[in-house]
């Protein structure tokens, strides 16, 4: 088998059209463009070879049986996966759908999700991560275009103040430019050494179990509010056959992470009210004493309030405060004035569901022992100071504690109980601390990406021409990527053209949310 060739060379661009062109020019080209057709727009799709059997459905009799070696290049082309955009487009692109309908049928219903829910109350909630130090920004106090996306308003000086001399290490504190959207210094600290890198990778590290605590501290005022308004609890049968009383409202979420340009992460979440029945499972509307405004107070009220300290570190013994930002903003969706629909707001989550730390304006790969010197700089620019801090403080202590000092109120407290809770950072340095998952939901919420695969994989396997039987592989692999950049070239002309109608009408949605301000 070829090994398969680097892309984007300099210099290969006459030997690729070369290449395409030979292939264009043999017989079996058309019956090539159909085979790779599943994986046509893959960056680097892994080739596997083996059999290939036709089964009937009803007696599982094999009808048929090829080998890969009589198929066009001797191997089964499958996708990769990848739902990064950084590094593979088109898979991305299918990460992106299947993430737009697990996020709007939790809003409309469909794929097994009852359609009731469309009349649950449901905000969408911004949640940002705290100063960690002053940054260059752009804002613009009046937007006149019409696209913010594309803003070109005059926005306000960056930091403009009269009085404010410079920092102690001499750096100047204010900044008096109106940045572009495009300006690298959007993000940067007015000073690295004022900076707290530390604390930012900390923030971080366990935002996403301050998340954890911050859906249930709103549930429990939800309840609380139940108990002060007479609204009963339900009682439901367990597994075992046992009754149980349970709270008669609960909350469920979607949620997408997003990378800021400081490199610090915060998070857009859909959060419904529901109801609960005899029937546990079931997804039944919330009491009708539980409004949507009473879900706008809970998250405003517990995101002020909540608050926890992280165990102790040899560099810090009392630990770091992890809590939210100043900024916290709830938005209802499909309200009467129409700005946020169910479809414009699931195609804006479907597509930050792709990134990663591309809007630092680098991505980085899992860093190693061998490879960290390469990018932590504890002198150096912004992200090289974060990547120095995750591996500094992920270092191997001989003086690991479990306990950390804790805060009064179930809100608040210790944010780890585990020695060396800071282990795991030196795994996270490449994505700058944040170990989350980028789109997480509750188990209620809506259909699993599970689901959703299943499904195409079982439409993929079931064989058109011949109905009643479908399509077992027993395959191994045999390596990745194209056998060279002309086959890579057709292969992902082809699938461009065939996804283009798809991809602008989604882009369409996606432009729209940011029309009615979603991304403000």
């Amino acid at each position: 088998m070829s090994t398969p060739l680097t892309l984007h060379r300099p210099g290969v661009a006459a030997g690729r059209n070369a290449q395409a062109l030979h292939r264009a020019a043999t017989p079996e080209f058309s019956g090539w463009l159909k085979h790779t057709a599943a994986a046509g727009g893959c960056a680097r799709p892994i080739r596997l070879t083996g059999t290939i059997a036709a089964v009937e459905t009803t007696t599982g009799r094999i009808t048929g049986q090829i080998r890969t070696d009589e198929l066009p290049d001797q191997a089964l082309y499958k996708a990769c996966g990848n739902r990064r955009e950084s590094q593979c487009h088109d898979c991305a692109w299918v990460y992106a759908g299947d993430a737009y309908q697990v996020v709007r049928c939790g809003l409309t219903g469909g794929k097994g999700v009852p359609d009731s829910v469309a009349r649950h109350p449901v905000v969408f909630a911004t949640f940002t991560a705290p100063s960690f130090g002053a940054v260059h920004h752009r804002h613009v106090a009046r937007h006149t275009c019409a696209a913010r996306q594309r803003c070109d308003c005059r926005p306000a000086p960056c930091r403009a103040r009269s009085a404010a001399g410079t920092c102690q290490h001499g750096q100047a504190a204010a900044c008096f430019a109106r940045h572009d959207t495009d300006d690298p210094r959007l993000g940067q600290p007015l000073c690295l050494d004022c900076y707290d890198h530390q604390h930012q990778t900390v923030w971080n590290y366990f935002s996403g179990e301050l998340w954890r605590r911050t859906k249930q501290a709103i549930e429990r005022h939800l309840v609380a509010l139940c108990r002060r308004r007479g609204i009963p609890f339900v009682e439901v049968v367990t597994g075992s056959g046992k009754v149980r009383r349970v709270p008669p409202v609960r909350v469920s979420h979607g949620k997408v992470a997003e990378m800021q340009r400081r490199a610090a992460v915060h998070f857009h979440a859909l959060l419904r009210l529901d109801g609960v029945g005899p029937d546990p499972h079931a997804l039944v509307p919330p009491p009708a004493g539980i409004t949507v405004d009473d879900l706008d107070a809970a998250i405003h009220a517990v995101a002020r309030q909540i608050a926890a300290t992280t165990p102790p570190h040899p560099d810090r013994p009392q630990g770091w405060v992890v809590a939210w930002g100043e900024q916290v903003d709830v938005r209802r969706i499909n309200a009467a004035n129409g700005e946020l629909t169910d479809g414009k707001v699931a195609a804006y989550l479907a597509k930050y569901a792709t990134k990663a730390t591309e809007s630092t304006g680098r991505s980085f790969p899992r860093l190693t022992p061998a490879t960290i010197d390469d990018y932590a700089d504890p002198e150096g620019d912004h992200l090289g100071r974060l990547i120095d801090a995750c591996w500094h403080l992920g270092r191997p202590t001989s003086t690991d504690t479990a306990s950390g000092a804790t805060t009064a109120g179930d809100r608040q407290g210790s944010l780890d109980t585990q020695p060396n809770a800071y282990a795991r950072l030196r795994r996270w340095a490449h994505m700058l601390g944040f170990g989350g998952h980028f789109l997480t939901k509750a188990r209620r919420y809506s259909v699993t990406f599970g689901l959703l695969r299943d499904t195409r994989a079982t439409y993929r396997v079931e064989d058109d021409d011949n109905p009643g039987t479908f399509t077992i592989g027993t395959l191994t692999y045999a390596g990745s990527g194209w056998l060279s950049e002309g086959d890579a070239l057709l292969a992902n002309t082809a699938a461009a053209q065939r996804r283009q109608a798809r991809r602008t009408a989604r882009e369409e949605l996606a432009h729209e949310a940011w029309l009615t301000g979603v991304a403000a």
